[in-house]
């Protein structure tokens, strides 16, 4: 599955126990999102387009209104990436 970089990025940080939330006009539609990493950081690889591809492709989902997290498909597309944290 081809996967572009913010895609990755994305992808990455939501495996790591982040979040992607969502905001939404009154006509329920999703205006903003925010991916949020564990450590409380925003990750600015996450716009509206990226989290519409990444929810095209199933790779993340919202559960009973919650924030969207990677689901077991994402985590198996998702690249290794070497932890920088010591």
């Amino acid at each position: 599955m081809n996967i572009s970089k913010p895609e990755q990025r994305t992808l990455h940080a939501l495996a790591r126990g982040g979040r992607i939330d969502i905001e939404k006009d009154d006509d329920r539609r999703i205006i903003e999102v925010d991916c949020i990493t564990r450590e409380g950081w925003r990750l600015l690889d996450c716009d509206m387009t990226t989290f519409r591809k990444l929810r095209s492709k199933r790779l993340i989902a919202s559960e009973n209104g919650g924030p969207y997290r990677i689901t077991r498909k994402g985590l198996a597309a998702v690249r290794p990436q070497p932890d920088n944290r010591s």
